[in-house]
């Protein structure tokens, strides 16, 4: 089963999560939970009129969940390409993966220490799908824009790069459209 690393848990982690393990892949989800979301209050999100940022990660980690991904508790402090596919470290641990979807707010280290074009802004170098320079491996987020740091930016960066990554999965475009008959 192909495996997707996501390497934080705030909207744009979440999300990318939920599009995947929703989608039929494996998906792991490591998370210090020092997102800037538990300092915010949601009054433009949209579909939420207002919204505690804490209760609103509860929901989503709760949704991500119940669409199979596991989450961890744990920061990486390495991501190497092995083969085809990458090697996240956590506690010293090795976790295998065929993609990576980094998505850890301003925080560039990961990015940059794995081998990440850069713009001229300072932002890691992605294409409309997420994708950065080094194949299978995603960036979202605060940490692909200068200024534009907005919790549903960053959750539609996320669905992005999981419906790319289903995309390469598929060998053909992925579309993930939920209809009435699909609700339980």
């Amino acid at each position: 089963m192909t495996r997707v690393i996501v390497v934080g848990g705030g909207p744009a982690g979440l999300s990318s999560a939920l599009f995947a393990s929703k989608n039929g892949l494996d998906v792991d989800v490591f998370d210090t939970d020092k997102t800037w979301l538990h300092s915010a209050h949601l009054f433009n999100y949209l579909g939420i009129e207002s919204k505690d940022g804490t209760e609103f990660l509860e929901d989503a980690r709760e949704q991500v969940e119940g669409f199979g991904a596991t989450l961890h508790d744990g920061e990486v402090t390495a991501i190497e390409q092995s083969g085809d596919g990458f090697v996240v470290t956590v506690d010293d641990e090795g976790h295998e993966a065929d993609y990576v979807v980094l998505a850890t707010g301003a925080k560039r280290t990961l990015a940059e220490e794995v081998g990440c074009a850069f713009t001229d802004d300072g932002v890691v170098e992605v294409d409309v799908t997420m994708e950065t320079s080094i194949e299978n491996l995603y960036a979202t987020g605060a940490m692909v824009r200068a200024e534009e740091w907005q919790a549903i930016i960053s959750a539609g960066d996320g669905a992005a790069a999981a419906l790319n990554i289903l995309t390469k999965e598929e060998g053909e475009h992925f579309h993930d459209f939920d209809t009435p008959e699909d609700a339980k």
